[in-house]
């Protein structure tokens, strides 16, 4: 089994003459695409919006798009709030959610009409005091009262630093309820990478039966339930992937068991997906300019992981094709590496490939969202660039490769 690229040899190697390896390229039908599947799962909820989270691909020619298609954002930062304000993305499309969050950011975030979800009870004085009370309230609350398994991106929810805990999201809208706050929204977020339904719907099952106490201790009537996102992609080609028809309709299902009868008939749901709609939409493209054949054999890139570091941060897989030889038979063993001081400077670990030489163009899948977004200068490496491949088949550039004149601009 492989995985697909969507273009062929002869488009690619005349995209390489023009923009030169290393770049990450999107494809924006598919950008488009996966939105509407994750919609589709949720047309029965009323005014259901996916909030893209922006962390996972922070360009507004990105955002742009999927605004486009009535998706908001998920912020967690004054410059992804910036980069929504440039996509057309104001009000309460925007969500920030807060987590150690500084002044500026929650003043930025009134300023355009956000909704603020708030990670800790503190957070009520500091945002009035700072910045004033929004329209809108949220509270993030992690379940680790009654959940407390967890995975290797996210954790465990008992050791995570996000959230409320049970009594404390009671407290929490009991002092915005005596502060005047009249509009209110309950969040969490407790998986990541996920693709097996019942975890989807075991949250939703937690959060519903929170929303009808909420109603029954404070009289609160939530607007909406935020589930997160966490919905995965297959990384490997025999991965299953997420069944978002059964996730849609088994939500469904509880949600007219629980809230229906609670008379919370009118909440919305939200989810903040960032991996289900970027992910795979993208390709990190490389050139092999080394060999190296000690102990192990090494194909050396001009990339690193200042490009792509969820290998060696959290040993994730990226399945790689070469270029040309997508059908040859994976006949040797290779760590694919980049050129960082660091062991761990690793895209692929005793990876089966065809045989390699330099000058091949590797591709590297799925780096769509939590790719080019985490990248740093370690080693003075500049980031790369950034593509789009449009729907009519043109490609164009959305974001220019880092030069040594960037690098060194901020020094004094």
């Amino acid at each position: 089994m492989s995985k697909t690229f969507p273009l062929n040899e002869e488009q690619l190697r005349k995209i390489i003459k023009k923009f030169p390896t290393p770049f990450h390229i999107y494809d924006a039908g598919k950008i488009k695409n996966n939105l509407r599947r994750l919609r589709n799962a949720f047309s029965w909820s009323p005014a259901y919006i996916e909030h893209f989270a922006v962390k996972a691909t922070p360009n507004p020619h990105i955002v742009k798009i999927l605004a486009q298609e009535g998706a908001g954002t998920d912020c967690s930062s004054l410059a992804e709030l910036l980069i929504s304000q440039r996509a057309g993305v104001t009000g309460e499309k925007i969500m920030l959610t807060s987590n150690d969050t500084p002044a500026d950011e929650f003043q930025k975030a009134i300023e355009l009409g956000a909704i603020i979800n708030l990670d800790d009870i503190t957070h009520i004085d500091f945002l009035e005091t700072n910045a004033g009370l929004p329209k809108v309230l949220s509270f993030r609350y992690n379940p680790a009262d009654i959940m407390n398994s967890g995975n290797d991106i996210i954790g465990k929810p008992a050791e995570a630093k996000f959230g409320l805990t049970r009594e404390q999201i009671f407290d929490a809208y009991k002092i915005s309820l005596d502060k005047g706050v009249k509009r209110f929204g309950l969040h969490t977020m407790i998986a990541s990478n996920e693709r097996e339904t019942e975890t989807f719907l075991y949250t939703a099952k937690i959060m519903f039966e929170l929303a009808t106490e909420i109603k029954n201790r404070l009289g609160i009537n939530l607007e909406f339930v935020n589930l997160g996102g966490g919905f995965g992609i297959p990384y490997k080609p025999e991965d299953k992937p997420v069944d978002y028809k059964a996730i849609g309709e088994g939500i469904r299902e509880l949600y007219n068991k629980i809230l229906i009868p609670a008379g919370l008939e009118k909440i919305s749901i939200k989810t903040e997906s960032g991996r289900a709609i970027t992910g795979d939409a993208g390709w990190l493209v490389s050139t092999v300019i080394h060999e190296k054949h000690t102990y192990k054999n090494y194909l050396g890139l001009d990339s690193c992981m200042a490009n792509l570091m969820r290998p060696a941060l959290y040993g994730a897989y990226h399945h790689i094709t070469i270029l040309g030889k997508e059908t040859l038979p994976a006949t040797k063993i290779y760590d694919v590496t980049g050129s960082l001081c660091e062991n761990n400077d690793k895209f692929a670990i005793d990876r089966n490939l065809p045989e390699a030489q330099v000058g091949d163009i590797l591709i590297i899948h799925d780096t769509g969202a939590h790719g080019h977004a985490m990248g740093f200068n370690y080693n003075g490496k500049l980031r790369s660039a950034e593509l789009l491949l449009e729907e009519g088949g043109e490609v164009k550039l959305i974001r220019r490769a880092e030069t040594l004149d960037d690098y060194f601009a901020t020094l004094v």
